[in-house]
C-alpha cells in the first residue's frame, strides 16, 4: 500500500474524494461519521469506487503519523456501521509505515446507486475540501441514478390521439421533418409519426405526449402535475402590471410565450468602436432555452408551474421546479456535454427529437458566450429552496466590466470571464477559484472584498476605475490624519471618518470602512505618533 499512499500524498491538493487529518491520538467519531458520509456520496457522484480518509498526514501531505490503535478503530467500525443509512462501513484499512510513523489509510466505499450515505439521519457531502450538508442538486443526481421511476414516461391508461392537439401534432411534424429531412414523415399516420417521434410509448400516450402536444381540456390527465407557463409583467419598482397563462400543448404555448415579451433594443452609449450601435435585449436562442429547460427539466411531482418574469428594466427571470441536477453551472459549462442523468428522460428524449432542446450539452454554454459577446452580464443562477431561478439581464449594468470584456475578450477564457462575472456582482469565491485568478494576476483584495487587479485595469485603460475600487492606501490614510490633527490639533474619530469614509474602496461596507479608519488610529498610536486625549486624539508631541 506504500505505492498508493505515495500517489494520494502526491495529489496537488485535496479533493471532494481525498482528505488527509493528523489524528495523533484520536479522532472524533462523531466528526468521523459525517467524512464517512460525506467521502462516501461524493465518490458516488464522481463514479469512484471509493474514496480515502488517511489519518497521519497533515494539511501540506506531510506524514505526522498516527498512534490510532486497532482497538480504537475497531470501535470507529462499530460506531460507523451502527449510525450509517444504508448500513455501510470502510472497504478495508491499512497501516502503512512512512520512516517509522504510522499512517491508517481508510477506504471508504461508494455510496450505493440511487441512494446517498446518511450519519446519523444526516447526509453529508464536500464544497471543495469543506465539509457540508449534501445539496439538493446532489441528492437528486444520486436519487436518478435509479431510473425505475420516470414521471414523463409514465403511460395515460386512458387518454387516447383524440385527446391531442391537431395543430401541435402538425407542428411537431414540421420540426421533426427538420431533424430528419430524410425520413418520409408524410406517409405516416399520426401514431407511427408519434412513436417515431418517442412522444408515445409503444402506441400508448404518457405524460410527456400530455405535456408537449395535449389539448387545453387533456391537462386533467396528468393531475396532480400542472402543465403550466405563467408569464408576469412588472415595472422597474416590481408592481405587476400584466400577466397571462399558458397550458397544453407546451410545444405551441412556447412560442406565445416568446410573443408575450419586448424584446426591445439597446443602444449602447458611443464608445469608440468597442461597441456595436444596438443589439437586442435578448437573444432569441436564449429565451427559447432557458424556457424550454424549465420544461424538460421540471420536477411535475411538486405540482409547481413555470414562471417566466420580465421586469421592464431589462430582466427575464426563469423559475422552475426541482433541483438542479448537475450541482453546479460552472461544471455544465465547462463540461460542456450531456449530463448523465435526466429527471424526465422520456420527456427531454421527445424535446430532442422535436427541436426543442439539444442533448449535446452546450445550450447553456451557448447562453453565456451570448451574453458575453453583447458585453452584458452573464447569466445568473439561484438553486435554492428545491427549484432553480435563472436571470438573463439584457442591458449594461458595469460600464467598466463591459469595456473590459471588449478589449479582453480573445485573452480570457470563458470559466475566467464566469469568475471575474462573479467579482462585479460581489459573489462569493471558493479557495480554488481565488487562486486561479491570483495565479494569472486577475484580482486584487483580501477575502471576500476583491477587485479587479491594477494588471487587467491598466491594459484596458481602466486606472481611474482600478482606484475606485482599490481605494487609499494605508499610508496615505495616516498622512491624511496626521494633516488634521496638525491643522486642528485635535480630532475624534469621527471627524476622522468624516475625512475618509467616501474615499476608502468601494468593495467596502460602511462598518468595513470605519474598521479600517480605526485601524489606521491605532497603527499610528503604536507608531507613537498620536495618542488619546480623552475621547479625541492629538499628536504625542503635542503639548496637553
Amino acid at each position: 500500500m506504500l505505492n498508493a499512499l505515495n500517489t494520494l500524498l502526491h495529489t496537488s491538493t485535496e479533493t471532494e474524494i481525498l482528505e488527509f487529518k493528523t489524528a495523533e491520538q484520536n479522532f472524533d467519531k462523531n466528526k468521523l461519521g459525517k467524512y464517512f458520509s460525506a467521502l462516501s456520496n461524493e465518490a458516488n457522484l464522481a463514479n469512484k469506487e471509493c474514496a480515502w480518509l488517511v489519518f497521519g498526514v497533515d494539511d501540506k501531505h506531510t506524514v505526522c503519523g498516527t498512534k490510532i490503535t486497532d482497538s480504537t478503530l475497531n470501535e470507529y467500525k462499530q460506531e460507523i456501521a451502527n449510525n450509517t443509512s444504508p448500513t455501510s462501513n470502510f472497504i478495508n484499512t491499512h497501516r502503512v509505515n512512512v520512516k517509522g510513523k504510522q499512517v491508517l489509510m481508510l477506504q471508504i466505499p461508494s455510496a450505493p446507486r440511487g441512494t446517498p450515505v446518511g450519519w446519523k439521519g444526516h447526509c453529508y457531502g464536500r464544497n471543495g475540501s469543506s465539509l457540508s450538508a449534501l445539496n439538493n442538486q446532489e441528492r437528486e443526481r444520486i436519487r436518478l441514478q435509479n431510473h425505475a421511476f420516470d414521471w414523463s414516461a409514465k403511460v395515460v391508461e386512458n387518454a387516447t390521439v383524440d385527446d391531442l392537439s391537431v395543430e401541435a401534432i402538425s407542428e411537431a411534424r414540421k420540426q421533426f421533418k427538420v431533424k430528419n429531412p430524410a425520413l418520409e414523415i408524410e406517409k405516416w399516420d399520426n401514431l407511427k409519426f408519434l412513436n417515431k417521434a418517442k412522444v408515445t410509448a409503444q402506441g400508448k400516450i404518457t405524460n410527456t405526449t400530455i405535456l408537449l402536444l395535449g389539448k387545453a381540456e387533456s391537462e386533467h390527465f396528468i393531475n396532480p402535475a400542472m402543465a403550466k407557463i405563467s408569464w408576469i409583467l412588472k415595472d422597474r419598482d416590481n408592481i405587476e402590471k400584466d400577466y397571462a397563462h399558458f397550458g397544453c400543448p407546451l410545444l405551441l404555448s412556447v412560442n406565445q410565450v416568446y410573443a408575450k415579451i419586448r424584446n426591445l433594443k439597446y443602444r449602447y452609449l458611443p464608445e469608440g468602436t468597442l461597441f456595436p450601435d444596438e443589439v437586442d435585449q435578448f437573444d432569441p436562442f436564449i429565451i427559447r432555452e432557458a424556457l424550454n429547460n424549465c420544461i424538460a427539466h421540471q420536477d411535475y411531482t411538486l405540482s409547481g408551474k413555470i414562471n417566466l418574469i420580465e421586469c421592464e428594466d431589462g430582466i427575464l427571470t426563469f423559475v422552475n421546479s426541482g433541483a438542479f441536477i448537475p450541482g453546479s453551472v460552472e461544471k455544465v459549462v465547462s463540461a460542456d456535454a450531456p449530463e448523465t442523468y435526466y429527471r424526465n428522460l422520456f420527456l427531454a428524449s421527445a424535446m430532442v427529437g422535436l427541436g426543442m432542446i439539444d442533448t449535446i450539452g452546450s445550450g447553456i454554454k451557448k447562453m453565456f458566450v451570448s451574453q458575453k459577446d453583447k458585453f452584458f452580464p452573464l447569466p445568473s443562477y439561484d438553486l435554492d429552496h428545491n427549484q432553480v431561478k435563472v436571470k438573463i439581464i439584457g442591458k449594461v449594468v458595469d460600464a467598466d466590466y463591459a469595456r473590459r470584456l471588449a478589449q479582453s475578450k480573445n485573452d480570457l477564457t470563458l470559466q475566467e470571464i464566469i469568475l471575474l462575472d462573479k467579482v462585479v456582482k460581489h459573489a462569493p469565491l471558493l479557495n480554488s477559484e481565488i487562486k486561479a485568478l491570483r495565479s494569472k494576476k486577475l484580482i486584487e483584495g483580501r477575502k471576500p472584498n476583491f477587485h479587479i487587479s491594477s494588471f487587467v485595469a491598466e491594459s484596458i485603460g481602466e486606472k481611474p476605475a482600478y482606484i475606485k475600487y482599490r481605494g487609499i492606501d494605508n499610508e496615505y490614510c495616516q498622512k491624511m490624519i496626521l494633516d488634521f490633527l496638525r491643522k486642528f490639533k485635535t480630532g475624534k474619530r469621527q471627524d476622522f471618518e468624516e475625512m475618509l469614509l467616501d474615499k476608502l474602496p468601494d468593495v467596502l461596507s460602511k462598518q468595513q470602512k470605519r474598521n479600517k479608519v480605526r485601524n489606521n488610529l491605532q497603527s499610528l498610536k503604536k507608531k507613537k505618533k498620536i495618542k488619546p486625549f480623552g475621547k479625541l486624539w492629538k499628536m504625542s508631541n503635542a503639548k496637553n
